[in-house]
């Protein structure tokens, strides 16, 4: 087996045993967020990222802040700012002007660039990657959370310099939310193994077909032939060949993050169809090593988008305060509810924590 993928870092950034996943302190749920414009995209993630334990946990301590010397944006102290002012404000709704006074800067604008030239089709909004985020036009949930994570990582890594790629991958962001996958080759002419890692940070999902999320999880480690286009060069064989190709979960992070991807990339169009999710996952049938002990994870937060098409609509969300309680997120209103009624919507993503 040829791996290729996973160096060990020089330097590890943030230590992992300084991380929480329990809240340190627990409280009622915090403050709404008006709608400044068409920006309920951009508020259920600021809600999904304040109510996930270890993050609010780090952001709450003023750790970044601390010690930020970076001049102009800075996406973790944006958050650190944010966060606390949600958690810890008396009125019931506030206004997230400083997120959206910062997407229209260029740093902001470059990682959207960066990271959606190839998700054109599989976004619920895909037509939105070619322009930036404005407050008075739709976006997509999915895409402002991973602009959003990336930018978090960047301010991370400021006056970091000359670090390898692993080590940039021990941040506090990356110890949080990012995991390896595992891509396991075998060309079908000589049965030749070859095993590439990727780090990720989320997995989207197709469900297309798929009536809960264990079948989508399913069908996303099921071995996929790919004879048709030969694209892969055995190092046996000394030629491109067909193989089969398998994806699995290889270190599973401390926080999953789905996207049940609504458009389909043929037409575009919203998929509309239920999509069962459970209060508690257990990973471990979709990773490398299958059978061992059982990887449970709870619900934490769900993303939902109503509307008929993926061109409008509206964005909510549900999430589970320090309080142990769900509550109903829409933009200003914060309203108590039922793990029932949360595990009855149409998700869009969902947040599992180990």
């Amino acid at each position: 087996v040829i791996g290729k993928g996973m160096t060990p870092p020089q330097k590890i950034l943030f230590p992992p045993e300084k991380i929480c996943m329990d809240w340190r302190q627990k409280r009622r749920p915090g403050a709404g967020l008006y709608n400044l414009g068409s920006t309920c995209y951009l508020n259920v993630v600021l809600q999904c990222l304040t109510y996930t334990p270890p993050l609010a946990n780090y952001l709450l301590s003023r750790q970044h802040s601390r010690f930020c010397h970076q001049q102009g944006f800075c996406m973790m102290c944006i958050m650190e700012a944010h966060v606390r002012k949600v958690l810890y404000s008396s009125a019931s709704a506030i206004r997230p002007r400083a997120v959206v006074r910062d997407l229209k800067c260029k740093q902001f604008q470059v990682l959207q660039q960066l990271l959606f030239p190839s998700l054109r089709g599989e976004l619920l909004t895909p037509f939105l990657v070619i322009g930036e985020f404005k407050p008075d036009i739709p976006g997509d949930a999915y895409e402002f959370l991973r602009c959003t994570l990336n930018a978090m990582q960047r301010a991370c890594l400021s006056g970091s310099n000359d670090l390898d790629v692993s080590s940039q991958e021990t941040t506090i962001i990356y110890q949080i939310f990012g995991g390896f996958l595992r891509s396991r080759v075998t060309c079908l002419n000589c049965k030749t193994v070859s095993d590439f890692y990727k780090v990720f940070l989320d997995v989207l999902l197709k469900i297309k077909g798929a009536s809960s999320l264990t079948t989508a999880l399913e069908d996303f480690v099921a071995p996929k032939q790919m004879d048709e286009r030969k694209c892969f060069k055995c190092s046996k064989c000394k030629k491109k060949v067909a193989v089969s190709k398998m994806v699995t979960v290889h270190h599973a992070p401390r926080v999953l993050t789905v996207c049940l991807g609504r458009a389909d990339d043929q037409t575009s169009r919203k998929l509309s169809q239920v999509v069962e999710y459970p209060e508690y996952l257990d990973l471990r049938p979709y990773m490398s090593d299958p059978a061992g002990e059982p990887l449970l994870y709870s619900l934490y937060a769900v993303v939902v988008h109503t509307g008929h098409t993926c061109l409008g609509g509206h964005f909510f969300c549900y999430t589970k305060a320090s309080n142990g309680q769900w509550y109903k997120m829409n933009d200003v209103s914060v309203d108590s509810c039922s793990i029932h009624t949360v595990l009855g919507q149409q998700a869009y993503l969902l947040f599992y924590a180990r």
